[in-house]
């Protein structure tokens, strides 16, 4: 008689043990260390199929307790060590996030167990540390890399290296090394196509020659950076901690070196402003290959930032988008307020140019005021192929929002597809 019929139910099978290996693997590294160890102890089989796993991650996630951050002994040593006790098989991934760490451990055992001829992503995220914390020279032996994460460490090159023929992405936080290690190390990796450079420790000059680089990502003093050579450079990201401008070849040649530039994004947060004398009216040289201008933390009612804006705007002819994020000031925030002429000159120095491809505009926490109204203005009535404007104000009092509706309602229009949103909290 089979069970149905004896009225008794059969154990449900295990659907997870009979997926494909792959996919087994590709959840396993989503989850952390603790809740992989915790898999393991379901079977025989799973034990086997988690100490096999090729991505490993710790993170804060390992420990319990404040006191396991506070001492590293108690908790990540232990662990680091179980995990090299256990694990079978090949490493390709590595995630180490200990950045909650009061005092950053010895992570070098973990870097000289790793199979330097499979490994192809390594992050590395350690507390802040003085002097950091220096990556064995073994690292540098890593020829099958291709994702590399860096943040609060120093990277000095040894005689051997020669290079990372695979990396195709760099992301440096906080990390230490001299302008010549820099330049050694992003021109021997011939395939990058990624790099990101935040409060890198080096006051000196660096110059980046990257024939396939094509996203670029930089926080820090804009003037120690040098594009020599990036021909198919097409996004980049700027957060300036200064803008010091000697001359107005030093705000021309931030842009002189990108020709393939297609997505340009100014975070101007942390920027001291320098003089607008400096800034011309338009570059010497269009950018003829830009399509998308996102400005956040900008200040278009200070004479600076405009000025920047404005340049940027006129010199790009086949722009597609255009967004601008405006800071809130504080009280007792100090700009320099753009002079009455130069506001009524606006609409006139667009007089030779039409954004014939623009189709999309959005003006965030903007405060109406008259240069601001200008630029509105003049991007309605000189793109003929616009289709929306997002316009959304800063608070303000209902029956000044209205107006200021009725007044953009009868501004002139190039495109008769073109449909303001205002967009009120």
């Amino acid at each position: 008689m089979s069970p149905d019929e004896q009225g008794l139910s059969l154990p449900s099978p295990d659907r997870l043990s009979n997926l494909n290996i792959h996919l087994i693997d590709d959840i396993l590294s989503r989850l952390s260390f603790r809740d992989v160890v915790r898999v393991s102890t379901l079977s025989k089989d799973w034990e086997y199929i988690c100490w096999r796993i090729p991505h490993v991650k710790f993170d804060q996630t390992v420990w319990k307790t404040p006191e396991d951050l506070m001492s590293p002994t108690i908790g990540f040593i232990p662990i680091l060590d179980s995990f090299l006790r256990l694990h079978r098989g090949i490493i390709l991934k590595v995630t180490l996030n200990i950045i909650s760490l009061i005092v950053c451990p010895d992570v070098d055992r973990l870097i000289f167990s790793l199979d330097t001829d499979h490994l192809q992503h390594f992050v590395l995220k350690l507390p802040f540390t003085y002097p950091p914390y220096r990556l064995p020279n073994l690292f540098f032996n890593c020829s099958a890399l291709r994702n590399l994460y860096l943040k609060e460490c120093e990277i000095q090159l040894p005689c051997f290296f020669k290079g990372f023929n695979k990396l195709i992405r760099i992301i440096l936080k906080s990390v230490t090394l001299s302008f010549d290690t820099f330049e050694s190390l992003i021109s021997n990796c011939p395939l990058l196509e990624d790099l990101v450079l935040k409060d890198i420790e080096n006051p000196y000059f660096m110059s980046i020659n990257a024939p396939k680089l094509r996203s670029f990502v930089f926080r820090g003093d804009i003037q120690l950076i040098h594009l020599e050579s990036v021909p198919v450079l097409s996004n980049v990201l700027y957060a300036p901690r200064e803008l010091v401008l000697e001359n107005e070849d030093d705000f021309v040649n931030i842009f002189s070196s990108i020709p393939s530039l297609e997505c340009f994004s100014w975070d101007h947060f942390e920027v001291d402003n320098g003089s607008t004398k400096l800034i011309p009216t338009r570059l010497p040289s269009d950018l003829n290959c830009l399509k998308c201008l996102f400005m956040s933390s900008i200040t278009l009612g200070e004479f600076f930032e405009l000025s920047f804006a404005l340049c940027i705007i006129r010199s790009s002819p086949n722009l597609e988008e255009i967004e601008s994020k405006e800071c809130i000031l504080s009280d007792g925030d100090y700009f320099e307020c753009v002079p009455q002429e130069v506001v009524d000159e606006i609409l006139a120095s667009f007089s030779d140019i039409t954004f014939n491809h623009l189709r999309t505009v959005k003006f965030y926490y903007v405060l109406f005021e008259d240069v601001e109204m200008q630029l509105i203005k003049v991007l309605l009535a000189k793109s003929p192929a616009l289709v929306k404007m997002v316009i959304k104000p800063r608070q303000m009092e209902t029956n000044k929002s209205l107006n200021v509706l009725v007044e953009i309602t009868k501004f002139q229009r190039a495109s008769s597809k073109a449909e303001v949103m205002y967009l009120v909290d």
